[in-house]
């Protein structure tokens, strides 16, 4: 009776211990899926090895249990008795190992969140780093873009300015702080009288003619800054000068120091011989009016001397005292008259012919009357006649006078010194419609005080009785009636001369036969 009131304890203790052992093996089955699935995770790990202890701790006492009641069903206790205390010290050391693994579960779980807490902080900063990196390189391909434009800017900027610098057609350099000229462009060299890649080292001291203008010019960059539109004077290569208006800047570095000048000046040469011109054409307007009036009183007064003088000449015999008195009135009145025509010649109050001529011809015309008495003072001529020149219209008889006294002038500056050379010329601007002729000489050239004064009445630097200084003054009045200008340069510039016998250059500049203008009759 009792064996038959165990049995479903029996029982259940077998299946009971079947089953923690079947649950074991399938809760380490999963632990071990898990740990497959997740190897980096420690956790799982951890659960694998604790699920297995138990699994190991199921089976010897699941398998304990078992054997325990088939012996005691059997009658063998005896054998169990023997195999009890194996069997419990086996339990007690698979036991130890689960208390012992979770008595040090926390110690895992623990190390685990350190792992992951620096797995997580190192992903954080891989995911900064990554953001970073985007960022940096986003900058840097921002920064590429940004230097590209500015480069572009600053090559278009340089490209502007190098261009202005090249184009200008007035004098641009820069110079340092000792005024040596570092950079000069294309135009200021040709205007200092230099070839554009002329291996010179120039200064300030060479350019500016006068010495006080360049201590003028160093002395206001000093203390303002920059001097604007300055009236100098330059000093060419060949030694001639140029007048020219001047605007200069001062240069300074990082530290507000003075390191050099950026200048630029524009050639005001021909400007001011124009101008000087033009104030002389006004006063030769009042003179000419002038003369004409007085030429007009004095003729009746000579005439009528004259006329006396003559008739009294009948009175006396030729070998007479008074008849020699009377040829020295006659002769002097006559003197006296062709002045007085002369005076009419300039003031344009005689009648001109008006017919089409070639202004080559007349240039050929005077060379044949003049050449001779040229070449005995050993003064060359030399005819540079331009092809297919068109006419003009005038007074051919009054241009060849014009044109004889330029060269008996050239004469006379030449023959002092020995010789020299003559050039004449005729230049064609068919763009103007406009006939130059040039009369250029190789003599002592005409001082800068005398040139303002060549075409007044009567102003002469010849000895006396050697010209009564109406030759350019008449000239000067006959080149205005064909419709012309007459320009002097002395030095002649852009010509390489001798410095000793700079020259001058007499132009004389008229309208072709097609662009002149009807003649305005006089009242």
């Amino acid at each position: 009776m009792t064996g038959l009131a165990l049995f479903p304890t029996v029982l259940v203790d077998i299946g009971g211990s079947l089953a923690n052992i079947i649950l074991a093996f399938l809760a380490l089955r999963h632990a071990y899926q898990l740990m497959r699935r997740w190897p980096e995770n420690v956790l799982w790990g951890y659960l694998f090895y604790t699920c297995l202890a138990i699994a190991a701790f199921s089976i010897s006492r699941g398998v304990g249990h078992i054997v325990k009641q088939l012996l005691l069903m059997l009658g063998n206790g005896a054998i169990w008795s023997t195999l009890s205390p194996w069997s419990g010290g086996l339990n007690t050391l698979l036991m130890i190992s689960v208390a012992a693994i979770a008595l040090y579960y926390h110690k895992g779980v623990e190390a685990y969140e350190a792992i992951r807490n620096k797995t997580i902080k190192l992903k954080e900063a891989n995911y900064r780093l990554k953001i970073t990196a985007e960022e940096l390189q986003a900058l840097n391909l921002s920064l590429e873009e940004k230097v590209t434009a500015r480069t572009m800017e600053l090559s278009k900027s340089e490209k502007k300015f190098r261009h202005l610098f090249s184009a200008s057609k007035d004098m641009v350099f820069f110079c340092d702080i000792t005024q040596e000229v570092v950079d000069i462009n294309e135009s200021g060299s040709e205007m200092l009288g230099y070839e554009p890649n002329e291996p010179s080292l120039l200064n300030l001291g060479q350019i500016f003619h006068n010495r006080a203008d360049l201590e003028f010019h160093h002395k206001t960059l000093k203390t303002a800054g920059y001097i604007k539109d300055m009236e100098v004077e330059f000093e060419r290569k060949d030694g001639s000068v140029i007048y020219v208006l001047f605007s200069s800047t001062a240069v300074y570095n990082d530290k507000n120091e003075l390191v050099g000048c950026a200048g630029i000046a524009k050639d005001m040469t021909r400007l001011k011989m124009m101008m000087e011109q033009l104030l002389a054409n006004e006063k030769m307007a009042s003179v000419g009016q002038m003369a004409a009036g007085v030429a007009h009183e004095i003729n009746t007064p000579l005439g009528v001397i004259l006329g006396y003088a003559q008739l009294m000449k009948d009175d006396f015999s030729e070998d007479s005292e008074t008849y020699e008195g009377l040829e020295v009135i006659e002769r002097q009145t006559k003197v006296s008259r062709k002045i007085v025509a002369d005076l009419l010649k300039f003031s344009r109050q005689t009648e001109s012919s008006r017919k089409n001529f070639n202004l080559n011809d007349v240039l050929e015309d005077v060379v044949a009357v003049t050449e001779h008495n040229l070449k005995l003072d050993h003064i060359q001529v030399f005819l540079h006649l331009a092809e297919n020149l068109h006419d003009v219209v005038g007074d051919a008889e009054k241009l060849t006078q014009v044109i004889v006294n330029l060269v008996n002038n050239a004469h006379h500056a030449m023959e002092s010194q020995g010789g020299g050379e003559l050039h004449l010329g005729t230049i064609f601007d068919a763009a103007q419609g406009t006939i130059t002729v040039e009369v250029r000489d190789t003599g002592q050239g005409i001082p800068k005080e005398v040139r303002a004064k060549i075409f007044d009445p009567f102003f002469t630097t010849k000895q006396v009785g050697k010209g009564t200084g109406l030759g350019l003054s008449v000239s000067y009045g006959i080149v205005q009636d064909h419709q012309g200008t007459i320009e002097v340069e002395s030095p002649v510039q852009g010509i390489a001369t001798d410095p000793s016998h700079p020259g001058t250059i007499f132009r004389l500049v008229f309208p072709s036969a097609e662009k002149t203008e009807p003649p305005i009759m006089a009242l």
